[in-house]
């Protein structure tokens, strides 16, 4: 099996995906290709190069959070003008069953934050958000250095951090 991650096309094979949660199953089943084509958001997949059946993929889109739920130390960075920060929302990160517990969420993210990290350099962006579903996805993310953001149940990893994370 050939793993790539790219942008999701209708030559993926989707039906067959299932992680267990409802939510995120149906979404790649139903709802991305709409979000794509509505410029909501980007899907990448993790992708079976043999036979283009998507065994992971998360969800990219612009974002911004009010400065009144950042900490103090990025919220300080905003000038007094600026009501939010703006941020990268990753929307969803799941992998299917069968590929849990191979590493594969930490390549998704990786992915994902790097080309986060290249969009900042030509666009603004002070952090990546996610908002985890569950305890499971908390500690993922907690694991990878994500920081809660105070009273909203969301956590981000700013930009900073995630640059010295990938240039390694």
């Amino acid at each position: 099996m050939g793993l790539l991650i790219e942008i999701l096309e209708k030559r993926h094979d989707r039906k067959s995906f299932d992680c267990e949660k409802g939510l995120l199953d149906n979404y790649i089943h139903r709802q991305a290709s709409q979000d794509i084509t509505r410029n909501l958001s980007g899907c990448y997949v993790l992708n079976d190069t043999d036979d283009n059946v998507v065994r992971g993929y998360y969800t990219l889109s612009s974002n911004a959070v009010n400065r009144e739920i950042f900490p103090e130390a990025p919220a300080r960075k905003l000038p007094p003008n600026y009501r939010d920060g703006p941020t990268a929302l990753l929307g969803r990160l799941v992998v299917e069953n069968r590929m849990k517990g191979r590493g594969y969420g930490g390549i998704l993210l990786l992915d994902a934050l790097t080309r986060c990290l290249d969009v900042s350099e030509k666009v603004g962006t002070m952090a990546v958000v996610v908002d985890p579903i569950g305890e499971q996805a908390k500690n993922f993310y907690r694991k990878c250095g994500f920081v809660f953001l105070p009273t909203s149940g969301k956590m981000f990893l700013p930009m900073k951090t995630i640059s010295q994370m990938v240039n390694l």
